[in-house]
């Protein structure tokens, strides 16, 4: 973002929009909070939410991502050697007080969401003007979820956020291994080719870019940059249903392939469903997979 160039069209020509920092840390926050989910793709829960007198800590925003996941976000106005680690520590306290985060859960969202915690998944989100190379390479060497976000805002009314680093932590995001069946039974050959067209799905979709995070549910595998940009559900026995975060008005929709699933439930996030049969429709799928990794 740094080298990003803004440009507003008028009628004498083209106007540059300088990028700046918030005047004060408060402004990224309170801006973040009031819309946290369209811009994380998190629920906000609490501001300033206090470790207790022990502990002697305020965690910036709390909040509960799209998989359910616990989300600690904290923010630095510029460069701050120190956010990381505020945030490991706060972190550390929220698993050692997950009663009280899931009690704060059913107060906010309810008891379903509060029953469905992942804490597999816990996640750190530190938003500031900038990171060094040394923070880079910190959080590759802790085992936690951890994003570095960049943000910088554009005259008065735009705001940009840009993933600087991305690591998932104890989640598993390696390649799946593929696994050939030993003489499967005649009635067990369909099942088995949907099997591996879903480690198909996977491998193109931990491969569209850096830092992919996979996280598992046990509906839905969600595939994840700072937001989820697909849902891969469990095979069925003909097809396979994958969710992504494209509207389906830009999309020329294929009965059998892709369906508009606005305001229907399903398992997992994302608008569009679409429909995989063969590896053929993989291919077919893979432009729309790209443009929901973009958008995300």
């Amino acid at each position: 973002m740094p080298g990003l160039k803004l440009f507003h069209t008028t009628k004498g020509g083209m106007t540059e929009v300088t990028p700046r920092l918030a005047d004060a840390e408060a402004d990224v926050q309170g801006l973040v909070e009031a819309h946290m989910e369209a811009l994380l793709g998190v629920k906000f829960l609490a501001s300033e939410y206090s470790t207790g007198p022990v502990h002697g800590g305020r965690i910036d925003s709390l909040g509960l991502d799209e998989n359910g996941s616990p989300v600690i976000v904290e923010y630095k106005r510029g460069v701050d050697a120190g956010v990381i680690n505020q945030g490991l520590f706060y972190l550390a306290w929220l698993m050692d007080h997950r009663a009280e985060f899931e009690h704060l859960v059913r107060d906010r969202l309810g008891v379903t969401a509060a029953s469905q915690v992942l804490w597999s998944g816990p996640r750190l989100i530190c938003i500031a003007g900038d990171f060094t190379r040394y923070d880079v390479h910190a959080v590759r060497e802790h085992r936690r979820s951890i994003d570095l976000v960049r943000y910088r805002l554009f005259g008065s009314e735009l705001l940009g956020l840009e993933t600087v680093a991305s690591v998932s932590g104890g989640m598993q995001v390696g390649r799946r291994t593929r696994r050939r069946a030993v003489a499967p039974a005649a009635s067990d050959v369909q099942g088995a080719a949907m099997v591996e067209l879903a480690g198909a799905v996977d491998e193109v979709l931990l491969g569209l870019g850096d830092g992919v995070n996979r996280v598992e549910r046990k509906t839905y595998q969600a595939y994840q940059r700072l937001r989820n940009f697909a849902c891969l559900c469990p095979p069925q026995r003909s097809k396979l249903l994958v969710y992504l975060k494209v509207t389906p008005k830009e999309v020329d929709l294929v009965p059998g392939f892709t369906r508009d699933v606005s305001g229907l439930g399903h398992h997992g996030t994302g608008d569009l469903e679409v429909q995989l049969r063969t590896p053929r429709d993989v291919e077919r799928a893979q432009e729309l997979f790209r443009a929901s990794y973009a958008a995300a």
